[in-house]
């Protein structure tokens, strides 16, 4: 598909997806841990933290494992998030999709995460552990 192969690796930690008012000042805890995200639109305040850093009472949906493309990435290129979704959308796994200046980050939910895994390898993206990932192998049709 579009002849991209990316390199990611999936990162240790187990995030949430919280949802604040639009006019909530950014929590102390949602700056906390290796990958945070927060993202202010007219209609809220989004954030990706670590699980364990969030708070009762607050709006959110957990279990998300994420895997990062490994980059930098050029801006002029397109179909790279496309080339890691489509493949998943057709097995029916959602994600979600956090970019930045350099890269793009996918997130997927933990119990969809070796099936996840396992279809972006046999589209041809290699898969690796980040430093203190909890252990996560793909096996290879050669391992069978």
């Amino acid at each position: 598909m579009m002849g991209f192969k990316l390199k990611l690796s999936l990162l240790p930690e187990i995030l949430a997806i919280c949802q604040l008012p639009k006019d909530a000042r950014v929590p102390h805890w949602a700056l906390a841990g290796m990958f945070f995200s927060v993202t202010r639109t007219a209609e809220e305040l989004s954030v990706v933290c670590p699980q364990t850093n969030v708070p009762e009472g607050i709006k959110k949906d957990e279990g998300w494992r994420c895997l990062k493309v490994e980059g930098p990435l050029d801006f002029s290129t397109t179909g790279i998030l496309a080339s890691l979704t489509m493949p998943l959308a057709k097995e029916g796994i959602s994600v979600f999709a956090v970019s930045t200046y350099n890269t793009d980050y996918l997130l997927v939910k933990k119990q969809h995460l070796r099936k996840a895994v396992q279809i972006l390898a046999q589209n041809g993206h290699q898969i690796q552990e980040a430093a203190q990932s909890s252990k996560f192998r793909v096996r290879s049709k050669k391992d069978r």
